[in-house]
């Protein structure tokens, strides 16, 4: 494979291209293969041990790196870290393998080709387009990533990593059939929520449609709803959220071919599972406090399907404003935890404080939705004392401040 480079704009780099070069030496590879695994050494003592061997403290320095992200990066690319080398920004920006392994099957049963990656970043995306028989052609900007990219990709003759303002090039490459991105979301002063401050932005990425329709695109997870665009028979979108194991981790936008169906949906991945609730943002009918709570997850939040999800399991809102549910018989579903409400009591914190020391409650977990609390200030003030274990929700119901003592169910 052979990097390819075009003319570029001016960019911030988190590792230069020298850096780079250096982390691909063969003899810098074996190095950092042959580290103990991070958690295991001091890195202070480690080093000194290093350069004390001959080895410059530059170099030092940059295999240690690796060694600290590989570790880090284990959590979203399992066994794969340890064959990789990374960014911290390209790290952060990228996508969890389970979740890029969907991305990809998304392509592949469309039909689709060959992809341009607008924005391959460290390319997890582009290696599970490659690994299911795609061809890719990955664009990345800065250079550094570019070349840790293309160290990523080398083991696919179809891959091949392109160093260029992809939004400049990509309508002149032939022979793509479709289209990822994954706009960068976060500068030196934090995220970027408003989708015209990504790189690229939002609009400018979609406006590929017209000449390439299958085009996906991923973005943060607090999309404002309104800027997502409207489908339609001739160019459905589809709008999912996706969970981790209760986390929410992106949001996707697949237009055309890609899309499986109109509207929203979540994808909630629980380890080795995955499911999926679907159906369009509405609100649900709010009712009494039954004998159980539920916190939906927060992709089901952010996609806006708590009213659906409530027909679902024939429950009912806490209070119109509030997404938790609440029904009068227990429900098993893996898109909301579910709790038992042992007691309900008006908020203040001296009558929650009498309730717990009542039950023996010296540790207490507070959950709490639409009430200017912190628990972290909350909890000293309650001056537990006790051998129980309690889980308190602060809330409201019917539009009044409520504290409800509750237990867990199983999942």
């Amino acid at each position: 494979m052979r990097l390819r480079a075009f003319a570029m704009r001016g960019i911030i780099a988190g590792m230069d291209a020298s850096t780079a070069r250096l982390l691909l030496a063969p003899e810098t590879l074996a190095l950092i293969d042959g580290l103990p695994p991070y958690d295991t050494i001091e890195p202070l003592s480690f080093g000194s041990r290093l350069r004390a061997e001959g080895l410059d403290g530059g170099l030092v320095a940059a295999v240690l790196t690796q060694a600290e992200l590989r570790l880090k990066a284990r959590a979203k690319l399992g066994d794969f870290a340890s064959g990789m080398l990374f960014t911290r920004e390209g790290l952060e920006q990228a996508t969890r393998l389970s979740v890029a392994g969907r991305h990809a099957a998304r392509y592949r049963d469309a039909g689709c080709t060959r992809v341009a990656d607008l924005t391959s970043g460290l390319g997890v995306d582009a290696m599970a387009l490659a690994a299911l028989g795609l061809a890719v052609v990955a664009f990345e900007l800065d250079e550094a990533t570019a070349l840790l990219a293309d160290h990523h990709l080398r083991l696919w003759d179809d891959a091949v990593v392109v160093h260029a303002d992809s939004m400049a090039t990509v309508r002149g490459i032939d022979g793509v059939d479709a289209v990822f991105a994954d706009p960068a979301r976060r500068t030196g002063r934090g995220r970027r929520h408003d989708p015209r401050d990504y790189s690229p932005a939002l609009d400018d990425v979609l406006a590929l449609r017209d000449q390439l329709p299958a085009l996906g695109v991923k973005v943060g997870p607090g999309i404002p709803h309104d800027a997502i665009p409207s489908s339609a028979p001739e160019a459905p979108v589809e709008a999912q959220w996706v969970s981790v194991d209760g986390d929410v981790v992106e949001a996707g936008l697949w237009c055309g071919p890609l899309a499986r169906r109109e509207g929203h949906a979540a994808l909630v991945i629980q380890g080795d599972e995955a499911h999926e609730i679907a159906g369009d943002p509405l609100p649900g009918d709010p009712g009494p406090l039954g004998e159980y709570l539920y916190e939906p997850d927060g992709a089901v939040i952010r996609a806006g399907l708590v009213g659906p999800l409530a027909e679902r399991m024939d429950a009912r809102l806490v209070d119109p404003t509030i997404a938790y549910l609440t029904s009068d018989a227990q429900v098993t579903t893996p898109f909301a935890r579910g709790y038992r409400v042992l007691e309900s009591m008006p908020y203040s914190t001296s009558r929650l404080a009498k309730a717990l020391r009542e039950r023996g409650v010296g540790r207490v977990e507070i959950k709490k939705r639409g009430i200017d609390v912190t628990p972290e200030r909350l909890r000293p003030q309650l001056k537990l004392r006790g051998t129980e274990a309690a889980t308190v929700v602060l809330t409201r119901i019917a539009g009044r401040h409520t504290a409800l003592l509750v237990e867990p169910l199983g999942r």
